[in-house]
């Protein structure tokens, strides 16, 4: 079983890649594709979008069903809303000590104009 923070740098990894997010948003679009009608919209062969396909799967953020010998694959958006939350909670924690910081900063500037 993977940490908390494992699993946030699987998908962190896994969408940093410009290709990745680009399908990411085209399944997204459409509801599902299949890695043949994928490579044939992006500039890199079908071999390596099941590649960016693998890394998206193994990230949490598609799932592919097979259906005949076609694997369709759909955005699975848990894990994109599951790391946007922890995103949002780390950045509400870091303004927390900026603002800590500033407050500490001012009084001390205010002790010395006393």
């Amino acid at each position: 079983m993977l940490s908390t923070d494992e699993h946030f740098e699987i998908v962190l990894n896994a969408m940093a890649d410009p290709t990745r997010r680009e399908l990411l948003n085209l399944i997204a679009e459409r509801g599902q594709a299949t890695a043949t009608i994928l490579s044939s919209i992006v500039t890199v062969s079908r071999q390596a979008v099941v590649k960016h396909l693998n890394v998206l799967n193994k990230a949490g953020l598609v799932a592919g069903d097979r259906i005949g010998r076609e694997m369709r694959y759909s955005v699975c958006p848990s894990q994109l809303s599951d790391t946007a939350e922890w995103m949002a909670n780390l950045a509400a924690n870091w303004d927390n000590k900026l603002h800590w910081v500033k407050r500490v900063a001012e009084a001390k500037d205010n002790k010395k104009n006393l």
